[in-house]
């Protein structure tokens, strides 16, 4: 069916043009297409032109806006906008997916229009961070208005942003419990076991709060009061000598992660920088207890080993792996590495060893980890090690008495060199030989102290082995979502901003384990995939461009469905009813 135009010559040559609407049918005796007019329009000169746009608006409600405009313009298609949309889009269904827009919702204690708006904006700054380059809360709504697709928020403020920020901090606490179970059932996780780690972060400050003052004084402190009434009556900030980022300058935040055994962060808590470890661990294990989980097994570092925090973790059922310090002083431990057995091979090489140590008090078992690829690695840095110290002091017998005195504190400041490191009784520099050789019977080996008598031994070292997933979870949080710099003054926005740096950790993670693959080769695929604002004569419509093999691919992984393909199809003000 078309528009046809037909002319006829009058008497005195002029030509007057006529509209009809025509269908062409097959005459069913000839077989030849004829011409049937279905309605006609009268003179193009005198046509209602108005009655044709309406029926043109009409036509195009059933096709596609991108179809409409074409099919009405002849003209040039303008290109207004273009913008990557396929990593936010995708982590918007995730956050959908994993009930994370619904909790923020809901917590708005019935203002759900403005908590929509909210949650619009907290899922803005969690994209962010998931971005090629996260930027500032300020910057941020520039990329948002000008530079990212979130859908459902055209435009934010830095303003709303500290707004949503305040909001989610009052709403941690119900939402990080449903986020959690949300989590657990929809990926359906194991949470038997639990790895925990923690690293340190600093903001910058030109200035030094009144309450810091004297902060460095309970550097380290050990702290056996209620740790939420510390935790209350410290602050988040505070200086510690000990930080992880070496800025001991600038104040500090510990921030503690639980994740699974497949790595996904199920929770990230935040403390001074000088909270001592028994805090940490009352803090943590409280907070996962009032969630009435069942059986759970804490997998922690060496930093968390003491008998204190490892009865702690025993309460109301729980149970703990812990990495103990080859070289500490611990008579357990060492018991441990002197008892002879048979080490039996697991995973990719490892090798293992069970041993149960009885002081009459306390039955811990032992599990005497070695990796041969990890011994090599000792053995040769061991090495490299005594090659410098011998270097530094091949000469030394010529120095003088104090000047040997003060080679020897000097070398004695690098823990490496001190090890190795002896004088004899006449004051001469020497190569330790017997702590050498001490050295070389713990290359490549690690060891595990437990209270379960479940796990074999080998479940004991490969759940020990996956503590790698709460590093590297800090790893991507530190480079991949940019934990820092943090400019924040008040010590709820320092929480909330980590909590949105775990956010993205968890749709990040998410997508790493469904697709198989990194979020960096992820979100690049992914942003090939453009939103384009295209416009004529006749309106507006953004369009995606096509999708990809690849982004086929991924989005079949996370059994997420093809995003639409038009959005916002706008008509001309001059076409409007």
């Amino acid at each position: 069916m078309y528009l046809r135009e037909t002319k006829r010559r009058n008497a005195d040559g002029s030509v007057v043009s006529y509209l009809a609407l025509a269908q062409n049918e097959r005459d069913r005796e000839s077989g030849v297409p004829r011409a049937r007019i279905v309605h006609r329009f009268g003179r193009t000169d005198q046509v209602d032109r108005e009655a044709l746009a309406r029926l043109v608006r009409s036509i195009s409600r059933f096709l596609d806006p991108a179809d409409a405009v074409a099919a009405t313009e002849a003209g040039e298609v303008s290109v207004l906008d273009s913008r990557a949309m396929g990593s936010c889009w995708l982590a918007d269904r995730l956050w959908q997916r994993l009930g994370i827009g619904e909790a923020i919702i809901a917590a708005g204690d019935g203002r759900r229009l403005e908590a929509e708006a909210v949650e619009r904006t907290i899922f803005a700054m969690v994209a962010n961070r998931l971005s090629v380059k996260p930027l500032s809360k300020l910057a941020g709504c520039d990329w948002v208005a000008e530079r990212a697709f979130v859908q459902g928020l055209g435009e934010v403020s830095d303003d709303a942003c500290y707004r949503a920020m305040d909001f989610l901090h009052a709403a941690l606490p119900g939402l990080q419990e449903r986020v959690f179970f949300s989590v657990a059932s929809l990926l359906d996780l194991e949470v038997d076991l639990l790895f925990f780690d923690t690293t340190s972060t600093y903001w910058q400050t030109d200035r030094l709060p009144d309450e810091l003052q004297d902060a460095e004084d309970e550097d380290g402190a050990d702290v056996e009061a209620d740790g939420e009434r510390v935790l209350a009556e410290r602050g988040r900030r505070a200086y510690s000598k000990h930080s992880k980022d070496h800025r001991p300058d600038l104040p500090q935040v510990v921030v503690g992660m639980a994740v699974t055994r497949r790595g996904i962060p199920v929770r990230v808590w935040t403390f001074p920088g000088n909270a001592s470890d028994q805090v940490i661990i009352r803090k943590v294990r409280d907070d996962l207890r009032g969630w009435n989980l069942a059986r759970v097994i804490w997998v922690l570092d060496r930093g968390f080993t003491s008998e204190r925090n490892r009865r702690y973790l025993q309460r109301a059922g729980g149970h703990y792996i812990v990495g103990e310090k080859l070289r500490s002083d611990s008579k357990e431990a060492g018991a441990a590495l002197a008892r002879q057995g048979r080490y039996h091979v697991v995973d990719g090489g490892l090798r293992v060893k069970q041993v149960r140590i009885d002081d009459g008090t306390n039955r811990d078992r032992f599990v005497i980890c070695h990796n041969p690829d990890r011994a090599e690695r000792d053995r040769t840095i061991r090495e490299q090690i005594l090659a410098r110290l011998t270097e530094q002091i091949a000469g030394s017998d010529k120095l003088t008495p104090a000047k040997r005195r003060e080679l020897y504190g000097a070398l004695g400041t690098k823990p490496a060199f001190k090890r190795l490191l002896r004088q004899t009784p006449t004051g001469k520099l020497r190569i330790d030989r017997g702590a050498v050789n001490k050295e070389a019977k713990l290359d490549g080996k690690f060891l595990l102290r437990t209270s379960d008598e479940s796990l074999s031994a080998t479940d004991i070292a490969l759940g020990y082995k996956a503590l790698y997933e709460a590093e590297r979870g800090w790893r991507d949080m530190k480079s991949t979502i940019d934990l820092r710099p943090v400019y924040h003054r008040r010590e709820d926005r320092i929480e909330s901003h980590v909590q949105i740096c775990w956010l993205a950790l968890l749709l990040l993670r998410v997508a790493e384990t469904e697709v198989g693959d990194s979020w960096r080769n992820i979100r690049n695929e992914l942003d090939r995939m453009h939103l384009v604002t295209l416009a004529t004569s006749q309106g507006t419509v953004a369009q995606r461009t096509e999708l990809t093999h690849d982004q086929r691919r991924i989005l079949k992984a996370l059994e997420l469905p093809e995003p639409p393909r038009f959005y916002d199809f706008a008509p001309a003000a001059s076409t409007a009813e």
